[in-house]
This record gives structure tokens, sequence and C-alpha cells, in this order.
């Protein structure tokens, strides 16, 4: 299916240059006395590298269809995650690279969202929040109860985010996948 390139968003996937590629970004501008153009930065799907790439805004560009499923990470296999689908037990084994900052919040049995392009995985997200075992809290010190005061605190992924000086090693917390940051006892 074709679409102008105005119609362009993000995550869309498009045939660009005989490749499949993803969109990450894209602005449309129109300078001063000129014609509007579309700006877009791409990943490839078959290299993994990024390119910046500019479109005639009327330009007709070939979508091509993105899957969506469910998935929970099941264990790390030397440096490699692998994750399963819970329906199929179909496996997806993914390098450190592709994976990213997520490994910050993946536990066993985990639930993401892995978005594939012709059979192969493009994107992995996370749900919106999260809830991890602490693996290390310091003691709070008494009588330090000033208004909201943090003590760093371990995660069991290896993660170390700031908490309240009350949590305490071996409580589960609730953690912003987006931020990072501490939101409740879970």
């Amino acid at each position: 299916m074709a679409v102008n390139a105005n119609e362009l968003r993000k995550g869309t996937a498009i045939l660009y240059n005989n490749d499949v590629c993803v969109v990450l970004e894209v602005t449309h501008r129109t300078p001063g006395n000129l014609r509007a153009f579309v700006q877009g930065i791409l990943r490839s799907v078959r290299t993994g590298k990024s390119m910046d790439v500019r479109f005639s805004s009327a330009e007709k560009i070939e979508t091509v269809p993105l899957m969506t499923t469910k998935m929970e990470f099941s264990y790390k296999s030397g440096d490699d995650y692998v994750f399963v689908d819970p329906e199929t037990y179909e496996e997806v084994t993914l390098t450190p690279e592709f994976v990213g900052d997520t490994k910050n919040f993946l536990i066993e049995n985990g639930a993401v969202t892995m978005t594939f392009v012709e059979e192969k995985p493009v994107q992995i997200e996370l749900p919106p929040s999260v809830v991890l075992t602490v693996a290390d809290a310091p003691e709070g010190i008494k009588g330090d109860s000033a208004n909201n005061v943090q003590k760093t605190v371990t995660l069991e992924t290896g993660i170390t985010i700031n908490a309240p000086l009350f949590i305490k090693t071996g409580e589960k917390i609730k953690i912003d996948t987006r931020t990072g940051k501490y939101m409740e006892r879970a």
C-alpha cells in the first residue's frame, strides 16, 4: 500500500531503497518560499543502521505491514535475551544491542509487546510500569526524615534507582519504565 510522505508516522514500516525500514522520527517542514518536505529518520531492518532521509511531501511511499505480538521474557542465554510467545511457545532470541536499556526492567516471565516486520523483530515495548524486588537497600539514617529524602537502592535486574528511606531489601516496588523512577510499594 502506498501513502503520501505527509502521512508517514513514527513506527510505520516502509520500503526504501529495496530495504524495509522503520520510521523512528518524522518532521514536516515548510521553508520560506520553497516546497514543503518531510524529514525522517529511518532504521533499516536488515542492517540496523539509522539514516536521515528527505521526502517531497507529495512523494508516494510503499508501506510494509507490521505485526505486534505479546511476548514474555524467558531467560538469558549467554549475552542474548530469549523471549517466548505464551500462546505458540515460539522463541525469539535478541542481542544485547537490540534489547538496549529495556534489559533494566526484564524479569523472568515479564510481559513485553514485540513488533515484527516480515517475521523479523524491530521493536520491544515494555508495559508502563513493572514490579521489581529490591536486592540491596542501605539502612536509612534515623531522624533523617526531612522532606522527601531518598536513598539509592539496587533492584534484582542490577539497575540502581532512588527510593524513599523506608524501602528495605527484599521488598517489591513499582517502577515507571519510561522514566526509571520509583512509583510505589507493590
